[in-house]
């Protein structure tokens, strides 16, 4: 189910799940691509375990959650990268690009991951500089790396064998929400930055969702292309 083939009830009937904050925590915590026991997810919108068990079936029944029985365990995880992405565009609190940020959201807005893949400036300077070299290509089903693109980050420093597997995936645009520009989503943007991650480009952060570059990261990325705005500015 995409935006454009939501019929007007089904529009409403998302936005009727996204209004209940409680409802909404449990979404916000599920955009990092975990998947998390009930108990887990009531904590974080604060009720109680009957309560949290009813928006969890909403929610479910909504088409937003897909649930993983292991065992006598059940883990809740978002139904895929396209509703974290509506959740970032919808339900995060939109602050214009040229306003300053709390402190506290500026490792946030630097680089974070968006149910698996890069967001943020990082993010937005990664598929910009891919684009603007060739490397990324636009095509009728989405993103696609081509072979000199994969060359290129081999070249640059990634793993040949997960490089190589990344012409075969498709990426989506996702007009990211604190930059109000794009950055690759979608198979080939979560591969693309679980490459980064074990080339140790990237590190999460102790907590939350900021990803942290490392200074040898930079330099590679660099190299592609892809630079981040001066902190400063």
């Amino acid at each position: 189910m995409t935006p454009t083939s939501l019929t007007p009830h089904q529009l409403a009937e998302i936005g009727a799940l996204l209004a209940e904050p409680a409802r909404a925590a449990m979404l916000l915590v599920l955009v990092d691509g975990t998947a998390r026991p009930a108990g887990e997810l009531a904590q974080a919108a604060g009720v109680g375990a009957p309560t949290a068990s009813a928006h969890l079936k909403r929610l479910l029944d909504g088409g937003l959650l897909t649930v993983h029985v292991q065992g006598r365990h059940r883990y809740y995880r978002l139904a895929g990268d396209e509703v974290a992405d509506w959740l970032e565009a919808l339900a995060l609190p939109r602050r214009p690009a040229a306003l300053p940020l709390p402190t506290g959201d500026l490792a946030l807005r630097r680089a974070r991951t968006c149910y698996r893949h890069l967001a943020g400036q990082l993010g937005v300077a990664l598929c910009a500089g891919l684009l603007e070299r060739g490397h990324l290509t636009t095509a009728s089903d989405g993103l696609a790396l081509n072979r000199a693109g994969a060359e290129a980050l081999v070249h640059a420093g990634l793993d040949a064998d997960a490089a190589a597997r990344l012409p075969s995936l498709r990426g989506r645009s996702c007009l990211d929400w604190t930059e109000r520009r794009l950055h690759v989503g979608g198979p080939l943007g979560v591969a693309l930055t679980g490459a980064m991650l074990d080339a140790g480009w990237l590190r999460p952060a102790a907590r939350g969702r900021a990803l942290l570059p490392s200074a040898e990261g930079l330099r590679r990325l660099a190299a592609l292309g892809v630079r981040l705005p001066d902190p400063a500015g």
